[in-house]
């Protein structure tokens, strides 16, 4: 196999990293206990109830302490919710209400939004999720894998990987109400030098999410240096954006046209035991439970080599041997996660559909390095990979103590 051509030449799957065009990252949310996060908030609700009322022994061992939390660790609240700080064993408080998160690449679940039972929350995401703010998650890469290297959201993304090395979570904007663009500094310049005053920070994350490739050195996203692909790549990227979005920020849900709908065939059963595809019919069985058509690019979708479908089913079925909190589970299949399922057949068979048009972005003349160091964007500074200082009001501190930060 021929060697990637250097950047700027044109030829091959190069560029820049991704870790220089989004220069500040956060590593992903490590929950510490499973049982914090599931597919419908009615179980987090009851795995609370069933937490808070139990005695001081079983409390300790249903909490499963680690290094990080216990339930005497005091801890600071997590910026924007309203969860106490006082130590759990001694006043838990009510049930935080439930907040709807990106669980891996496409699994939309829920998570308990108390600092005092997430090893690591990363406050720093919490500071800068907003109506305004963009996520994108990179995937961790494995040997041969063709699937998509990031993808975008607006709920809070906890950036797991369901196969390799976990990638980084990557905000649009460093401060809160869509300000300051996490962009490498001059990258906004030169690339409207290039391709037009009407570059946003919006249009880079679009090319960005279109063009994106794993390497071996990284994800890597080659910048065009003609604005005909540029313009075609950020069209693209658009449609990549809105379809993930999934209707947040008054967009629409993702739909197939009439005829190639998913529909629910035959009634998927309270606790079905399997996942499989029959091709010729382009049909999904869950157990008896029918769902068709499904089409293949929605079965094979792959992230990191692992079917999407498969995954998404095992997080809901997996009951068997969940032991503690997280055995609270539904009793049987909610009819939320039927329609779940269907708008991801959706969501992924038209990601599918646009993966051809995504692998030709990388062809073409190219920014090279020697351009990107001209214009001052590499090396980039090492104060664009540190957070901005956001806080301009008090959070509360452990054991409700109060300061300034």
């Amino acid at each position: 196999m021929a060697a990637p051509a250097a950047a700027g030449s044109g030829e091959g799957p190069c560029g820049p990293l991704l870790d220089d065009l989004m220069p500040w990252s956060v590593r992903p949310l490590r929950t510490g206990r499973p049982w914090v996060t599931a597919p419908d908030a009615a179980s987090l609700r009851a795995r609370w109830e069933r937490l808070v009322r139990a005695g001081d022994a079983e409390r300790e061992r249903l909490f499963a302490p680690t290094r990080s939390r216990t339930p005497h660790t005091p801890v600071a609240a997590l910026p924007g919710q309203t969860t106490g700080t006082g130590r759990f064993a001694r006043e838990p408080g009510p049930c935080p209400e439930p907040v709807r998160i990106l669980h891996g690449p496409f699994d939309e679940q829920w998570l308990l939004p108390d600092h005092r039972l997430i090893d690591a929350a990363r406050p720093e995401l919490w500071r800068v999720a907003d109506g305004h703010q963009l996520f994108a998650v990179e995937h961790g890469r494995v040997p041969q894998d063709t699937g998509p290297a990031l993808s975008v959201t607006a709920l809070l993304p906890d950036g797991h990987s369901p196969a390799g090395r976990p990638g980084r979570i990557r905000p649009l904007y460093r401060r809160p109400g869509g300000l300051e663009p996490n962009l490498a500094p001059g990258l906004l310049a030169l690339l409207r030098g290039r391709h037009g005053d009407a570059v946003s920070p919006e249009s880079v994350l679009a090319w960005i999410l279109a063009a994106a490739r794993h390497s071996p050195a990284g994800c890597v996203v080659p910048l065009p240096a003609d604005t005909a692909r540029w313009s075609a790549g950020v069209e693209l990227g658009r449609e990549l954006l809105r379809l993930q979005l999934r209707g947040a920020r008054g967009g629409e849900r993702p739909r197939l046209p009439g005829g190639r709908r998913p529909y629910v065939r035959a009634a998927v059963p309270p606790a079905p035991s399997a996942l499989s595809y029959d091709s010729g019919e382009e049909a999904l069985a869950l157990g008896t439970g029918r769902v068709s058509p499904v089409p293949a690019g929605a079965w094979e979708f792959r992230v990191g080599g692992v079917r999407m479908l498969e995954l998404w089913f095992e997080r809901r079925t997996a009951a068997a041997g969940a032991v503690g909190l997280e055995a609270v589970r539904p009793r049987g299949w909610p009819q939320e996660w039927t329609s779940e399922l269907l708008e991801l057949i959706t969501l992924l068979a038209l990601l599918a559909e646009l993966r051809p048009r995504q692998d030709e972005l990388a062809h073409g003349p190219q920014i090279g390095t020697e351009e990107l160091r001209a214009a001052g964007v590499l090396p980039v500074a090492a104060a664009a990979r540190r957070p901005a200082s956001v806080l301009d009001h008090q959070e509360e501190g452990p054991d409700g103590q109060f300061a300034l930060l």
